[in-house]
């Protein structure tokens, strides 16, 4: 990341924690197309919820997508979250285990305690009471 690009990140951050999203979309967009992750985490979330921008199912996905292919943990789980819900993208329980579980190898203790509960239901994904108590212990249950 060059000056340029490290200064519109942090004004971009900035402006995302500010609640101004019109103006951290202008700073962070750029950024995402270049393959920041966080700055495509951002974007997603803006465009999930219609946050300075129309909502946008497909461009959330996209980012959200982008981010967590690159290993964004916090992404990963968020991509986990649009599988379970059928948000953004067709419910899967397979591919919401499989971004949880790459967020909770991370250390990501909701992704660590989502999965104990998507195991202990069994709603939509195999019950495996086993798992559920491991993901939990791991989150610190």
């Amino acid at each position: 990341m060059d000056e340029a690009d490290e200064i519109d990140f942090a004004s971009g951050i900035q402006a995302f924690e500010a609640k101004h999203f019109s103006r951290a979309m202008q700073l962070l967009s750029p950024l995402a197309e270049k393959g920041f992750a966080d700055a495509q985490h951002r974007c997603a979330i803006m465009y999930q919820n219609g946050l300075g921008v129309a909502v946008n199912p497909e461009a959330a996905y996209k980012w959200m997508h982008a981010a967590a292919q690159q290993g964004h943990a916090v992404a990963q789980h968020g991509l986990g979250f649009m599988y379970m819900e059928g948000d953004c993208v067709e419910q899967s329980g397979e591919q919401a285990v499989e971004w949880f579980t790459k967020a909770a190898e991370q250390g990501l203790a909701g992704s660590q305690t989502t999965l104990g509960m998507l195991y202990e239901q069994g709603t939509i994904i195999e019950k495996d009471e086993d798992k559920a108590a491991e993901w939990y212990k791991k989150a610190g249950f």
